[in-house]
């Protein structure tokens, strides 16, 4: 992964594009903006704009700010920064639903410039529609484009891409990433994230990009008010029934389709004369983008939902948010779920519920008092933090590491990351090809005649067999059970076959290029360093094979105690084999 972003980041340090121009029309579109800009708003406002108007490289910038926290006004800045130099410019998002609120507040910032054409493309558009907009993209009749990953297809033909704006890109699947990440070699990308994510990892992860952290909330933002308890249908009634009193709406949140229905019935009986709707992401298109209007100007006061609500929409009046099932979603989840509501100056309240806590994982109760403890505004960094805590950091790097990081911090743990990423050469295995190894022992086990009867194709199952180790390791652990799954246990000379194939796929993978065996001596050629080599022998179990190994030079010899019969002899080379095999993941193969 280090190695791509490397790539891509040399990449677009090489690519060149004029400096936008500075012009007195966007210090009038930025006195526009009806509110106080706090102190970080100020500074990545300037940030970004540095990045168009005084680099000749492409911007790669993540705003990373918290729910509500304004990072949509630094994107129209700097969208407005390119339209009016004649490009056109993109906004991506996850949903349909966000991508018609940025679709409205932009078209309602840009209305007083009638000479910049906003267009959204969404699957609630009729086919003539799409193409008609499909085409202006084309020509260049559209100014500013808004969508979900639609817009990264095929058939979507930009005439003058500037810009590309992403908001909440960690919600895109790593295809579409992919996509992003071509465009960013040539156009300016910024990012937008409240999923917060403590920026050295952010860094680490997203690939030295520059970010600018919006920490401070607007001056009237007051923190949510979190309570987390079991469910009761009488706690329910009297939070809706506060929300309503007080002339609110209520966001009530489950994990599952199928639920929502039942919770329908149950607050029609005691909300009669309430306005109650459901919102999925199954419905029809229509009809859910009416629904999210209606719920949007106050005609529905209690929507029903899933987390299709989950990230951006910008609803002020709602500030009462239920989620049910708690324990079923994940903790950047549950914080933007609940960073719907306390948009405005009212104290908002958000209820955690579930169904009881002895049906509840370990993993799943620190996740609620994670939250719990996380009430203050901004605080989304630090609940990341104590997300990579629960759920440990281990599989990233390789089984060694799982758990450690909590002990050294991640600033210093990133600090560690890259100051081994210096070393990489000192560390790295690489692997020979399956064909090339030889195996120079003289074995080949004849399978007794019953067994060849009872396979119902003994050929081709050999032959997969050997397909199955070219592959990898995985495919001929997975062949192997399946053989046994549906013939039983193998006789003692199908058993040494197999490890035959074991011993050259695990050679391959540890760089070994042929195995021999002189006398009481062993000798494996092998290009990996000596470095390499210790770090492996260090991890291996057995003291036995450890104690028997010697490097030297380009090959890895062992000295056995008393000349072994063949099928002994491979199997020691394939226990030994085994245990180096198992210490890969704790160094670099790439």
């Amino acid at each position: 992964m280090v190695v791509d972003l490397m790539e891509l980041y040399l990449h677009r340090l090489k690519q060149k594009r004029p400096p936008y121009p500075r012009s007195p029309a966007m210090a009038e579109f930025a006195s526009q903006f009806p509110y106080e800009p706090t102190p970080d708003q100020k500074q990545a406002f300037i940030d970004v704009e540095k990045d168009l108007t005084d680099q000749e490289t492409p911007m790669d910038r993540l705003i990373c700010g918290d729910v509500g926290f304004g990072k949509t006004e630094v994107a129209l800045r700097a969208i407005f920064c390119v339209v009016s130099a004649g490009k056109q410019a993109m906004v991506l998002a996850p949903t349909i639903v966000l991508a018609k609120q940025h679709f409205d507040v932009i078209s309602d910032r840009f209305s007083k410039y009638p000479s910049i054409k906003v267009g959204l493309l969404s699957r609630f558009q009729g086919k003539a529609e799409k193409e008609e907009h499909l085409n202006m993209i084309k020509k260049g009749d559209l100014d500013i484009i808004v969508g979900t990953h639609s817009l990264l297809g095929n058939r979507v033909v930009y005439n003058n891409l500037g810009l590309l704006v992403v908001d909440e890109e960690q919600r895109f699947g790593v295809k579409q990433k992919e996509k992003i990440a071509s465009f960013k070699t040539s156009v300016d990308v910024l990012t937008l994230s409240a999923t917060p994510i403590p920026r050295t990892l952010y860094l680490a992860l997203t690939g030295f990009r520059d970010a600018s952290l919006i920490s401070t909330p607007p001056p009237e933002r007051v923190p949510i008010k979190t309570h987390l308890s079991a469910f009761g249908k009488e706690k329910v009634i009297a939070a809706i029934r506060y929300e309503l009193d007080r002339g609110g709406q209520v966001f009530y949140v489950l994990p599952l389709i199928k639920g929502l229905e039942e919770v329908m019935d149950f607050l029609k009986q005691s909300f009669p004369d309430v306005d109650i709707a459901i919102a999925h992401g199954k419905q029809y298109s229509k009809q859910l983008e009416e629904t999210m209007e209606k719920f949007a100007q106050g005609e529905i006061k209690i929507l029903i939902c899933t987390n299709i609500v989950e990230s951006g929409l910008d609803i002020q009046n709602a500030n009462t948010i239920i989620i049910q099932d708690v324990q079923q979603f994940g903790l950047a989840q549950l914080y933007q779920l609940r960073g719907r509501v306390g948009r405005a100056d009212r104290e908002a309240y958000a209820y955690l519920l579930y169904p009881d806590k002895s049906l509840l994982s370990d993993q799943a109760l620190e996740r609620l008092a994670a939250l719990e403890e996380c009430r203050e505004l901004g605080q989304g960094f630090q609940l990341a933090e104590r997300d990579m805590g629960i759920r440990g950091f281990g599989t990233i790097f390789g089984e060694q590491q799982t758990g450690d990081v909590g002990n050294v911090g991640i600033d210093l743990f990133f600090e560690m990351l890259f100051e081994s990423l210096s070393k990489v050469e000192e560390h790295r295995v690489v692997s020979v090809p399956y064909q090339s190894v030889e195996i120079d022992i003289n074995i080949n086990p004849h399978l007794p005649s019953e067994y060849i009867n009872y396979l119902e194709n003994p050929i081709k199952i050999i032959n997969d067999a050997e397909k199955a180790a070219e592959k990898d390791i995985w495919s001929l652990m997975q062949f192997t059970e399946n053989l046994r799954r549906q013939y039983g246990k193998e006789p003692y000379s199908m058993e040494i076959l197999l490890k035959k194939l074991y011993v050259r796929r695990m050679a391959a993978d540890l760089g070994i290029s042929r195995i021999y065996a002189s006398g009481k001596m062993v000798g494996m050629e092998t290009s990996m360093s000596k470095r390499v080599f210790k770090l492996m022998t260090d991890s291996m179990i057995s003291d036995v094979h450890r104690n028997s190994l010697i490097f030297d030079g380009d090959q890895i010899r062992a000295e056995l105690l008393l000349e072994l019969p063949r099928e002994q002899l491979l199997n020691w080379i394939f226990q030994c084999l085994a245990e180096l095999h198992a210490s890969l993941p704790a160094l670099i193969k790439y």
